[in-house]
């Protein structure tokens, strides 16, 4: 045990921390004793126990919040995992580390407390190996955590033996060893030659191989697709093709062969955007097909974010300097810095950055080192030439497949309609949300997070902390130079600025003692919401009209129109002269500075014309009727009771209008499809939902359209129950229903909720008798885990169950045993809030409810089958699902509605049967 000290042959030697290993299993905690025994305890003891004996474990605050206790000191396996093997995948489980481990996998407790042991001596065991800088590297760093307290510091120091810290940041100045992206000369203008459907056709071939099995929908999307990279006829008139394309077609291969094919021909990349990140991580390992030498890959596709994506190196070092950070900072730093060596693109937000130590470490902690405020020096920083925002961006220039995200596509449409290097030809996957993405982006929200926000963007940050959140002044005095008008402007602007809130704004405006014209004015927003909002003890976010307004609002929203146009006026200003100083000396400039004047007026332009404008005119028009096509309202955000934010709002009622206009009327050519584009309820209706979702009826032609089948058996692989006799607003019934249908199907279950409180109700309620049948249960939520995390581990632990709300439904995609019942506790109709209302009136009233709703039971249901051997049950616990709604299913597959003991039976047959029939194919 963690007594004994093993030799080997490499550069030190292995000594394990004399510490029991602890893991929960169910209801009871099974620990592994320095002796060797096995001991059980209850979840209590544990509780007890943990905070006297620090015990070897993975993942601590997942274990704390298991226990019902504060995270507490602890040898956490996941940390030395993301040590040893930085920018690496684990699941942070027990069976998770015994796989990255090459152990093998047991679901026995007791022999998964076995497994962590050995686990960390396969672990040390690889820094024993390691050689030159790896091993001065890693010595450095874990010096420098040790001296912060790292407590397995003595067992990484031991294995890698004992050597001096190389400078003053302990050896965390790991930004020296990277390499710096290489200049190149400008790309030539880009061809604009087409593609055929035959060259479409063959391309797929290509990738696919001989000895592919032949899949008629997949080539046929390919040649539709190809319509989109043919040369537009008109200004403002793209190839627009909308396809749905049923699950199974393989649309993405589909899409991607003409793709890559019109961007080898032209020299030019192509933009496939997604919503999710999963999608983003699929498309990019489908691209291995294309591009199967990874260096090729390297060059030829790159995953696009927006900068907050991004770990910024000034940031970090910011965070080193001065070693005033307290030692468990030091630690984090420390696991950063390994991981900074080692990662492909910097990506900290679902790239190579394990998502789950944002959790075990502090989101804010991490988080923090990226560029998340916009305050970027570009070529004045020292690590200019080596950002990973700056490698990603220029890799995009020479890049022929670009993947990025609806958010990040329609941002730069919109901030940088001028831009030579936006993109010409655009692919949308999960097009179906489109209309959410153009909802965010392009609303405005005047509010106290998003004006505090733009004040320390301008005037820096009221706490004095030495670094650039100093403001704008700090990031381009030396730009403006001694250009009297230039610096009169800048300082009129941070003198503007330090009228919006400061430090604190909530808090003075929940007191009522507000400071400055915007508290002001949310003070008597607070004020109207909370008396008007119907449920003001609310533990969520409430709302309300604009119409009447108290009034003080009028007089208070005169005041702050004013000091935001006091604002508006220097920053156009400043951008003016900073544009002018480009014309004026064109001749003298480097490169480098021209990109950060350009990037400086461009964050002047965003900021005034996308935030300031739009408040300004909310704020004059606060008396009059809100203009056509858009909904205004008042809000306070809330998350579980605890004040987060409040303003006014507003949103287009169509947000697919400035979508169409900025980045469709653009384009030459652009893909849209996902399998749940059409509302499938009437011929005539199914595709002007599509249109409507993705603002194709705003072009002046319409979209080439088409629908490719699954090919797919639904009738034959799933079975769609409505259970009749659970009464949906009966939590107790509700949670037993849960609980016997995940018994029969013996887990591999997701439960899908439509509000956060029953999902937690639920899980209370199950949790004992899972883990008394052995089914581990996952929940949004509840468990100190990410949304990404829980579904991998889901789609790896093929008998777990996960529970889980809107966002796991979008980003479940589970192929195999691990998905085979899916129960839904209730009809998700849309949230009735004021923006809704608005829509519904404009879109169809209670048809535009139905629309919606069935686009979110066929999401669902669409992720039972991935794959052509999968198969599961859809159970819908509400008994009130109308049959109109019912179109949502595949037309073959019949709806059954029985009462819950019949439901149970039928699920529990149909899955034993599909598994027999599995394991005989296997067998066979």
């Amino acid at each position: 045990m963690g007594q004994k000290t093993n030799s080997n042959k490499g550069n030190g030697e292995i000594r394990l921390p004399e510490v029991p290993v602890l893991v929960l299993g169910g209801e009871v905690a099974f620990w592994l004793t320095a002796d060797g025994e096995i001991e059980k305890t209850s979840l209590q003891r544990a509780a007890a126990r943990v905070l006297r004996e620090p015990p070897l474990l993975v993942h601590r605050p997942n274990v704390a919040r298991r226990l019902g206790v504060n995270p507490f000191p602890a040898f956490d396996l996941m940390e030395l995992y993301a040590f040893t093997f930085p920018a690496r995948q684990c699941l942070p489980t027990a069976r998770g580390i015994a796989k990255a481990a090459g152990l093998p996998v047991s679901a026995d407790p007791e022999e998964q407390t076995l497994a962590l042991f050995d686990a960390a001596n396969i672990i040390l065991s690889n820094l024993t190996g390691l050689k030159n800088n790896n091993w001065k590297s890693a010595m450095a760093i874990a010096m420098t955590m040790g001296q912060a307290g790292w407590n397995w510091a003595p067992s990484v120091l031991a294995a890698l033996g004992l050597a001096e810290s190389r400078d003053r940041f302990g050896g965390l100045d790991v930004w020296r060893d990277l390499s710096e992206w290489p200049d190149f000369a400008p790309e030539p203008p880009a061809d604009d030659i087409a593609v055929s459907e035959f060259e479409a056709r063959e391309r797929l071939k290509e990738m696919l191989g001989d000895n592919a099995e032949a899949r008629p929908q997949q080539a046929d999307f390919s040649a539709l697709a190809s319509h989109a990279f043919v040369p537009r006829n008109q200004a403002d008139v793209p190839n627009i093709v909308l396809a749905e394309a049923g699950t199974g077609t393989g649309k993405t291969l589909g899409y991607i062969a003409p793709a890559s094919l019109w961007a080898e021909k032209n020299g030019t990349a192509v933009w496939i955007s997604t919503f999710t990140k999963n999608l983003q991580r699929q498309i990019d390992d489908e691209l291995d097909r294309l591009y199967q030498d990874p260096a090729k890959k390297a060059g030829k596709a790159v995953i696009r974010k927006g900068r907050e994506n991004y770990l910024c190196l000034l940031n970090f070092e910011e965070a080193l300097q001065g070693g005033a950070a307290p030692n468990s900072e030091q630690v984090v730093l420390g696991l950063v810095a390994s991981w900074i060596e080692a990662t492909r693109d910097g990506d900290m937000v679902g790239g190579d950055f394990p998502s789950w130590l944002l959790e075990l470490e502090g989101r804010g902690r991490i988080t923090r080192l990226a560029d998340r405020r916009g305050e970027c020096i570009y070529s004045a920083c020292p690590h200019y030439r080596k950002c990973f925002i700056e490698k990603s961006g220029r890799k995009a220039r020479k890049a022929d497949i670009v993947i990025a995200n609806h958010a990040l596509v329609m941002i730069n449409g919109a901030t940088r309609p001028d831009d030579p290097y936006l993109p010409k030809r655009y692919v949308f996957d999960e097009g179906h949300h489109l209309f959410d993405a153009a909802d965010s982006a392009f609303s405005a929200h005047l509010t106290g997070q998003e004006t505090a926000e733009l004040r320390r963007w301008i005037a820096g940050s009221d706490t004095g902390r030495k670094s650039r959140m100093r403001g704008l002044e700090n990031r381009i005095s030396d730009l403006i130079g001694d250009n009297e008008s230039g610096n009169d402007a800048l300082q009129k602007a941070i003198r503007a600025a330090r009228k919006l809130p400061a430090e604190g704004w909530l808090a003075r405006v929940r007191e009522g003692a507000p400071s400055g014209p915007m508290e002001e004015f949310l003070t008597h927003i607070r004020r109207q919401v909370l008396a008007r909002c119907g449920q003001p003890d609310s533990p969520y976010s409430i709302e309300c009209a604009i119409d009447d307004i108290v009034p003080e609002l009028p007089d208070a929203a005169q005041k702050l129109e004013k000091a935001l146009t006091g604002l508006a006026s220097p920053m156009t200003k400043l951008a003016k002269i900073l544009l002018g100083k480009l014309d004026e000396e064109a001749e003298e400039l480097d490169t480098a500075t021209r990109h950060r004047i350009e990037a400086a007026v461009q964050g002047i332009s965003r900021r005034t014309l996308l935030a300031i404008t739009p408040w300004r005119e909310m704020l004059k028009e606060l008396e009059n009727p809100t203009p056509d096509g858009f909904v205004d309202w008042f809000a306070i955000e809330r998350v579980a009771g605890r004040e987060l934010d409040l303003g006014y709002y507003r949103s287009y009622i169509d947000p697919t209008r400035p979508f169409a206009e900025t980045i469709l009327k653009p384009a030459h050519g652009v893909v849209i499809t996902s399998a749940t584009l059409r509302d499938s309820f009437g011929e005539d209706e199914s595709w002007q939902a599509a249109d409507m979702r993705t603002g194709a009826h705003h072009m002046v032609l319409p979209p080439m359209r088409a629908h490719l089948a699954s090919p797919f058996n639904f009738a034959r692989q799933t079975r769609v129950i409505v259970v009749t006799d659970v009464r949906r607003d009966h939590m107790k019934e509700v949670s037993a229903a849960y609980r016997e249908l995940f018994l029969a199907s013996g887990g591999g279950a997701l439960g899908l909720f439509t509000a956060i409180w029953r999902l937690r109700a639920v899980h209370e309620n199950i949790r004992g008798p899972l883990a008394a049948a052995g089914l581990d249960l996952y929940a949004q939520h509840q468990d100190a885990l990410d949304t990404s995390t829980l579904v991998d581990i889901f789609r790896e632990e093929e008998n777990s169950v996960l529970l889980g709300t809107d966002a796991v439904r979008d980003g479940v995609d589970v192929p195999g045993r691990s998905l085979r019942l899916l129960v839904f506790d209730r009809i998700p109709w849309p949230r009735p809030d004021i923006k809704h209302k608005a829509r519904k009136k404009a879109f169809g009233g209670s048809k535009y409810d139905d629309k919606l709703t069935r686009l979110k039971l066929k999401q669902a249901y669409g992720r039972l089958l991935r794959r052509e051997d999968d198969f599961g049950v859809f159970v819908m616990l509400d008994s009130m699902l109308p049959s109109r709604l019912t179109s949502a299913f595949p037309p073959d597959v019949e709806i059954h509605r029985l009462g819950l003991k019949n439901a149970i039976a039928l699920t529990r047959n149909f899955i034993a049967e599909k598994e027999q029939a599995f394991k005989k194919n296997i067998i066979g």
